[in-house]
C-alpha cells in the first residue's frame, strides 16, 4: 500500500465496504462522543469521516491532534447506519475505522477557524491566506478560475488563434495608468518598466505577420483597489487578430465569452442563463443616455429618458432654469411603487445628496393621479403630457436628475441602478452581455483646456484620416468598443490605428508633435512604417470573469494570493525594505520624503560606489 494513501478522501463508496485503505488529510472536524472520537478527514477533494474507538492504538493519536493537523489514516471501510448516512456528502453512505494513525505534522493553535463560513477581517485572512484557501468557498472559487482559464485556452485554440509569451521587462509607457519601476543594475538610472498590458506587443506581433495571437496575460498597474480591480496585477485573456474588422472581432470572441459563461453557469447549482448571441450592440451616446452609465446593467429593466424640452419654460422653475443654461433633464421610471410611502422617495433624495448631488426630484403615481411639488408646479396638462411620453402606468413613480448633461447622466444611471436594487428587478439568475460601441475618438479638457484623446490613442477613426481633417474632433468616433457584463465592464478593445499618417494626424489634434510620437512610440511607429496590417482586438480581464461566474461582490474572493487595497502583502510582507549592498549595485539611494518615517536601517540612505 502506498506511503500516504490508496484513495483520496472523496472516492470511497458503498462498494468499497470491507477494504483496508489508508487516507491522508487535514483533520477539519473532530467530534468526541465519550467512548468514540468521529473526524472529518478532509483533502483537496473532499471529506471522508474517520471513527475510532476509545479502546483503539489510533485513539491518542487523533484525540491529540488538533484540528488542521495532517495525519494519515489506515483502517477498514464499513456502512454507516441508515440514520447516519449523510445524503450531502460524497462518502456519506461509508466510514473509516481507523486501526493506525500517523501524525505528519501538528498544527498549532490556529489565528483563525478553517471549518464554517463565518466571515473574518481582510488583515487575519491575508496574513493567513493558506489558512485562509483551506476554507470550502475559496477553495472551490479558486478551482473554479483554473477551470476557466483551462476553458479559455481551448476555446481560443478551437478558434484559430496561437497562444504566444510577451515580455515582462520593458518600456515604460508615457500613456495609461502608473508603470511599476524596476531598476537596471547593468545599466545604471535606468528602469525597466513591468507591462501594463501587452498592447504594444501584441500589435507588433500582427506586424510581424502571426495573425491570431492570445495568451492569458499577467499586466501591471500602479494604481488603487476597487471592488472589481486588484491592485498591483492583474490577468487578462489578451488577444489580437489581423485584417479584420470590428465585426470580426466580435464573431471570434464572443463565441468564447458565451461558451464559458453557459458552461459555468450551473457552477454549484446556481442555474443561471446566459444572453444569446449575438450580443446586443449600444452606441455609447444610447447607453449614456438610456443607462446612464457606459457600462449598463441590462438585467435591470428600467430605462433613462430624457425629458427637457417637457420642462422648457415649466411651471417649475428649478428645472426650467437648468433646461435654459444648457442643462437637461432625465427621467428615471420606478415602476409599481404606487403603494410606496413617500419616505420611499425621500429616501432616494437623501442618497443623491450623501453621493454628491444636489437632489433627485421626483413624482408619486397613485391610481394614476400625480403628486408631489414637481407635478403640482408643473400643472395637470403639462403632466399629462410627461406620464404620457414615459409610458407610465397609474401607480408607476418617476424621479429626475438634472443639470449639466454628464453630471445627470451619473445622477440618473447610479439612480437607476438604485431603484432597480430596491424594487427586486435585476435578475440574479442571468448573465446579459453588450458591446458599447461608437466611443468618442478626443474630448474637451477642462482642466487642461485642450482636446484630448477620450479612450484609447491608438484606435481607427472612423472616417480614418478624412475624418481627421475634416470634422470637428468632438463629432469623430473611433472603431472602440467595450464588452460588459452585468454592469462589470471585461474589456475595452479597437481596431487598431495602423498607419503612421494617420497616426501622427491624431495625436497632433491632441497636442503632440511628430517628434513626441516618434519618441514617445518608437517601437510602435517604427514598425508601421515597414508595412502594418489592419487588426485590432481586445483583453477581456480574467479576474472579472471568474468574479461573475463565483458570484463574489469583491475581486479578492478569485485570487490565490491577493494584496490589501493598500497594496500590500501581509503574508510575504511586501513590499519591504532591502539591504544597502543591494540598492548599491542598483546605484540607488533612498531619500526620505518630508512627514514620512524613517526608514528601516536595510534602507538606510546609501551612496552610489
Amino acid at each position: 500500500m502506498h506511503a500516504y494513501r490508496s484513495h483520496t478522501c472523496a472516492q470511497l463508496r458503498a462498494g468499497d465496504v470491507g477494504s483496508t485503505v489508508r487516507l491522508s488529510g487535514w483533520i477539519h472536524r473532530k467530534r468526541d462522543h465519550g467512548q468514540l472520537l468521529f473526524v472529518d478527514l478532509r483533502d483537496h477533494y473532499g471529506l471522508t469521516q474517520v471513527v475510532v474507538d476509545s479502546d483503539s492504538p489510533a485513539f491518542a493519536a487523533l484525540d491529540g491532534a488538533r484540528v488542521e493537523s495532517v495525519v494519515t489514516v489506515t483502517g477498514r471501510v464499513v456502512a454507516r447506519v441508515a440514520e447516519t448516512v449523510n445524503a450531502g456528502l460524497a462518502t456519506g453512505e461509508i466510514e473509516v475505522r481507523a486501526d493506525e494513525v500517523a501524525v505528519q505534522s501538528a498544527a498549532a493553535e490556529l489565528p483563525m477557524p478553517v471549518a464554517g463560513d463565518a466571515e473574518y477581517p481582510e488583515e487575519i485572512r491575508l496574513r493567513h491566506r493558506y489558512l485562509d484557501l483551506r476554507r470550502d468557498k475559496l477553495h472551490a472559487n479558486i478551482m473554479l478560475r483554473s477551470s476557466v482559464i483551462a476553458s479559455i485556452r481551448k476555446r481560443m485554440i478551437d478558434q484559430g488563434f496561437t497562444e504566444f509569451q510577451t515580455p515582462i521587462l520593458t518600456a515604460s509607457s508615457p500613456e495609461g495608468a502608473r508603470d511599476y519601476l524596476v531598476p537596471s543594475r547593468v545599466h545604471p538610472g535606468k528602469f525597466y518598466a513591468l507591462p501594463q498590458a501587452p498592447q504594444m506587443f501584441k500589435q507588433l506581433l500582427m506586424v510581424a505577420g502571426f495573425d491570431r495571437y492570445f495568451q492569458i496575460a499577467p499586466c501591471f498597474r500602479d494604481e488603487d483597489a476597487r471592488a472589481d480591480r486588484s491592485p498591483g496585477e492583474f490577468y487578462q485573456l489578451d488577444f489580437e487578430m489581423s485584417f479584420v474588422t470590428q465585426d470580426d472581432v466580435f464573431a471570434a470572441i464572443e463565441p468564447v465569452l458565451h461558451g464559458v459563461f453557459e458552461e459555468f453557469a450551473d457552477w454549484q447549482g446556481k442555474g443561471r442563463q446566459v444572453s444569446a448571441l449575438p450580443f446586443r450592440r449600444i452606441p455609447y451616446a444610447e447607453s449614456m443616455l438610456k443607462y446612464g452609465s457606459d457600462k449598463p446593467d441590462l438585467r435591470n429593466p428600467i430605462e433613462i429618458a430624457d425629458v427637457s424640452d417637457h420642462f422648457a419654460g415649466s411651471g417649475f422653475g428649478l428645472f426650467a432654469r437648468i433646461v435654459e443654461g444648457g442643462g437637461v433633464v432625465r427621467a428615471i421610471p420606478a415602476p409599481a411603487t404606487g403603494d410606496r410611502s413617500r419616505k420611499f422617495f425621500d429616501d432616494m433624495n437623501d442618497w443623491a445628496r450623501s453621493e454628491g448631488h444636489a437632489g433627485l426630484g421626483y413624482m408619486t403615481m397613485k391610481g394614476g393621479e400625480a403628486g408631489g411639488p414637481i407635478a403640482k408646479n408643473h400643472g395637470p396638462e403639462a403632466t399629462a403630457k410627461l406620464i404620457a411620453a414615459l409610458g407610465l402606468g397609474p401607480d408607476d413613480g418617476v424621479f429626475f436628475a438634472a443639470g449639466k448633461a454628464a453630471q445627470a447622466a451619473k445622477l440618473a444611471g447610479a439612480a437607476r441602478t438604485r431603484v432597480g436594487e430596491q424594487l427586486g428587478l435585476i435578475d440574479a439568475n442571468r448573465f446579459e452581455f453588450c458591446w458599447i460601441v461608437d466611443f468618442p475618438m478626443f474630448e474637451y479638457d477642462e482642466d487642461a483646456k485642450k482636446v484630448d484623446f477620450s479612450h484609447n490613442p491608438f484606435s481607427m477613426p472612423q472616417g480614418e484620416l478624412e475624418a481627421l481633417e475634416t470634422k470637428d474632433p468632438l463629432d469623430i468616433l473611433a472603431y472602440q468598443y467595450d464588452i460588459v457584463c452585468n454592469g462589470v465592464e471585461l474589456s475595452s478593445g479597437a481596431i487598431r490605428n495602423h498607419r503612421p499618417d494617420i497616426m501622427y494626424k491624431a495625436f497632433e489634434i491632441a497636442g503632440y508633435t511628430q517628434a513626441q510620437v516618434d519618441s514617445d512610440f518608437a517601437g510602435m511607429i517604427n514598425a508601421f512604417k515597414f508595412g502594418a496590417p489592419p487588426h485590432g482586438g481586445s483583453a477581456p480581464g480574467i479576474d472579472r470573469i471568474v468574479m461573475l461566474l463565483a458570484d463574489e461582490p469583491n475581486i479578492r474572493e478569485v485570487i490565490v494570493f491577493p494584496m490589501t487595497q493598500k497594496a500590500e502583502d501581509l503574508m510575504m510582507q511586501a513590499p519591504a525594505p532591502v539591504t544597502p549592498k543591494q540598492l548599491r549595485e542598483l546605484g540607488i539611494r533612498i531619500v526620505e520624503q518630508p512627514g514620512t518615517k524613517p526608514q528601516p536601517a536595510a534602507a538606510a540612505l546609501v551612496k552610489p560606489e
